[in-house]
């Protein structure tokens, strides 16, 4: 059995908040690039893409926020079993982090009241999602959701019948009704199987993978390629502004659902993607 402090762990989410927060990570910047190249020249795309890569590097350079909006603190945490945290709750440790990061940083505090809107001033609380696995170290993944794409994220209650058609169908209809209000171009996480609940997981997980990776199961492979040929066929194009790229990937993981349905969640990214990683 191994012991981690809480203080750790807080201060490694301080670290994630900091690095997620400043820039998009390398794989997104890559695509950005690429799609800025599959534009025509002197096209209002090319223009928008150009320009979100400019950003991101006055972002690194000034060490300022990538995106005015640092989002909803979401904090994936892999507790391996034999681990023991000592000092303070898990929960406790991760909105410390949090809440000192946004502090310090003077990043924007989004996090409030549903009802009466009033602001928790601290960004806090974080979703916090836990998984247990093996092994003696916790992993953590910070990943601030910003609001303009979550919004446009949706959950279809598929009938078993709708199959992989009925699949494809509801990640691109997510996209042409989200248009350009998700700051396209967009990345798709897709969370395929569960329940109600853990499909929208899957789909939030997915986020964290590296653009250009593929589910290892090929018929999940297949519809991560098919969804985003569809999805740059609808003409959005970047910031709306038509083109060829609306998406810039369709990550989905999927798990076993029962035998009367086929959830299906699309957890809508605008071009911003941002994730920072740690094992401790």
């Amino acid at each position: 059995m191994r012991t981690i402090q809480a203080k750790q762990i807080e201060q490694a989410v301080y670290e994630l908040a900091k690095e997620a927060c400043l820039g998009i990570i390398p794989s997104c910047e890559a695509a950005l690039a690429a799609a800025a190249e599959a534009e025509q020249p002197g096209s209002a795309a090319k223009f928008a893409l150009e320009t979100v890569l400019e950003n991101a590097a006055t972002a690194k350079k000034e060490c300022m926020p990538v995106c005015q909006d640092t989002g909803y603190a979401v904090v994936l945490a892999e507790i391996g079993q034999d681990v023991r945290i000592e000092g303070k709750l898990l929960q406790d440790a991760v909105d410390d982090g949090v809440r000192r990061a946004y502090e310090d940083l003077c990043f924007r505090k989004s996090v409030c009241d549903p009802l009466t809107r009033v602001n928790t001033a601290d960004n806090t609380p974080a979703a916090l999602h836990t998984e247990i696995v093996a092994g003696e170290r916790v992993r953590l993944t910070f990943l601030p959701k910003g609001f303009g794409s979550e919004n446009m994220s949706r959950l279809y209650m598929l009938t078993p019948s709708q199959g992989v058609q009925g699949i494809l169908e509801s990640i691109v209809e997510t996209v042409r009704l989200a248009g350009s209000k998700p700051c396209p171009p967009v990345v798709c996480g897709v969370g395929i199987g569960g329940t109600f609940d853990t499909c929208a997981f899957l789909a939030k997980k997915a986020l964290t993978r590296e653009l250009g990776s593929h589910n290892p199961r090929a018929d999940i492979a297949a519809i991560e390629k098919e969804a985003l040929a569809r999805i740059n066929a609808l003409g959005i194009g970047p910031q709306g502004f038509g083109g060829n790229v609306t998406a810039l990937g369709v990550l989905c993981e999927i798990a076993p659902t029962h035998i009367a349905g086929l959830p299906v969640a699309v957890n809508i990214q605008c071009h911003c993607m941002r994730a920072a990683k740690r094992e401790l």
